[in-house]
Parts: structure tokens; C-alpha cells; sequence
């Protein structure tokens, strides 16, 4: 028996999918997703959306994606703030240029989206290495897409500290200038330190104290919002996963007004 095959709404509160990696997927690896959608609440995360690309939106892939949300009964869909298309995908997530042409170029295509799916979206504030073509801060960039946009944000604080190592700001006063009522749910992960002045965001690694305090801030500021701890190679055992996850629940007991507390895992 798979040891998450034991796991209750007591101890996850919600998991997190990429919809890329489970759309018509049949037999019994389908079976067995359908019998977690059934005794978990679920969100998408997806992974090929590519809203900046200079190709048009896949009405294709959104098309699987919205009969996707509606057979899992998904709560909410969120993509990264990124692209990683054109002609072909590229298989990562490419920094969008902070330009006022983009921030109109890519609310866009998110009203789009949400239009043909029916419904509100999130976006990710991603790590990224490179600032191509920069006339914006990252700060203002993302305020401006989400408003232009009238979408939801998916807070991930371990992007904002792995940016501020590499790109020598201050997380907490980036943190302090997003829009907390716009914030759907929460990112949390471990990254890679490359050195002392690299940081990369790699989900394969246990979350770090600066992180964690970074997490405390968002809800000591935005009020404690639903987390999910990501954690996507050198998987540990079970049992030191639902260790970051309870200490995610301790956290939120600290800062926990009338908001629910939520946490989850994947």
C-alpha cells in the first residue's frame, strides 16, 4: 500500500497537480488519481500555458484543461508568469521583459484565458536569471499585469527569496508591495545555493529558515491563506514531509484570525 494512500483532510488539506500531467490519463495510474480527487480538495498548477510567448494562446490545451477542472471538481487553475513556447515548447520557464508593451501584451492573453475557462486564474511570481529588455522593476512589472489583468496572484515565497539573493533586494519590502487581497493560495519550497550570491529554485530541498520566516511575514501581513509545500525530487519519507507541513500548520496558529487554516502537500 503507497503511504499517501493513508493520508486524511486532517493532515492535507488540499494537493496541488499539473494538469499536463494527468489530462486522459486512463487505466489504473487514472483510477487511482480519480480516487485522490474524490477524498481531497485539488488545485492546478500548470506547466505549458507559456502567457508570454510571442505564439498564439493553445485553445487546444485550454480546451483539455477546462473539461480537466470540471471532472476533478478542481477549486482553482494557476500558471507562472513566464513563458516557454514559440514555435516549440522550450522546456522551462523564461523570464517575461519588464516593459510596459509586455504588461499589456500579457493581460491580454490572461483575460483570455479566464474568459474561455469561465473563470478567475493566479498567477506565479517566478525565479528567474536573466532580466531581458528590463524598463521595469520585477515589483511593479507583476502589480501591473495583476491589475491590468484582474487576475488572482499565487504567492510563492521561496521565489521571493531566491530573487532577492540574485537580484540583491529586499524580500520582505518586495513582499510588503504585493496585493495580499489578490492572493489565492501560497507557494513554499526549497532551492539550490549555488553560492553565496545564487540561489536556484529547485522544490528538491527542505525549506530553509529565511523561507519560513519569509512565510510568517506573508501571514503576519495578508492574514494566513491556504499553503502548499512543494517539494518535486529527492522526496523524503512521508513522515519528514508532514513535519514541514505541520510546522506550516504551526505557523498559521500563530498568525490564524478569522481566516480557515489550510495547508497542503504534494
Amino acid at each position: 500500500m503507497s503511504p499517501l494512500s493513508s493520508l486524511t483532510t486532517d493532515q492535507v488539506s488540499f494537493m496541488e497537480v499539473a494538469p499536463e500531467n494527468w489530462i486522459r490519463v486512463g487505466g489504473r495510474l487514472g483510477h487511482q488519481f480519480r480516487s485522490f480527487t474524490e477524498r481531497f480538495p485539488f488545485v492546478c498548477h500548470g506547466l505549458s500555458l507559456s502567457i508570454g510567448s510571442p505564439a498564439p494562446l493553445d485553445k487546444e490545451l485550454l480546451g483539455s484543461i477546462k473539461h480537466f477542472l470540471s471532472e476533478h471538481g478542481i477549486r482553482s487553475y494557476s500558471e507562472h508568469l513566464s513563458y516557454c513556447s514559440d514555435d516549440g515548447h522550450l522546456y522551462d520557464l523564461m523570464p517575461i521583459p519588464f516593459t510596459e508593451e509586455a504588461v499589456h501584451y500579457v493581460a491580454g492573453r490572461i483575460r483570455q484565458v479566464q474568459d474561455f475557462l469561465g473563470q478567475r486564474i493566479a498567477m506565479e511570481n517566478v525565479s528567474y536569471y536573466a532580466a531581458p529588455q528590463q524598463e521595469m522593476s520585477e515589483i511593479d512589472f507583476i502589480n501591473a499585469v495583476l491589475d491590468e489583468a484582474d487576475c488572482d496572484l499565487l504567492l510563492d515565497v521561496n521565489n521571493i527569496f531566491v530573487n532577492s539573493i540574485n537580484h540583491r533586494y529586499d524580500p520582505e519590502l518586495f513582499l510588503r508591495q504585493l496585493p495580499g487581497e489578490r492572493v489565492a493560495y501560497v507557494h513554499i519550497a526549497g532551492h539550490y545555493e549555488e553560492a553565496d550570491d545564487l540561489r536556484v529554485d529547485t522544490h528538491g530541498s527542505d525549506v530553509v529558515d529565511p523561507v519560513w520566516q519569509l512565510l510568517a511575514k506573508s501571514y503576519e501581513l495578508f492574514g494566513v491563506m491556504p499553503t502548499l509545500l512543494e517539494r518535486d525530487f529527492n522526496l523524503p519519507p512521508v513522515t519528514e514531509l508532514l513535519s514541514e507541513v505541520d510546522y506550516i500548520r504551526q505557523l498559521q496558529g500563530t498568525f490564524e484570525t478569522s481566516s480557515s487554516k489550510e495547508v497542503a502537500h504534494v
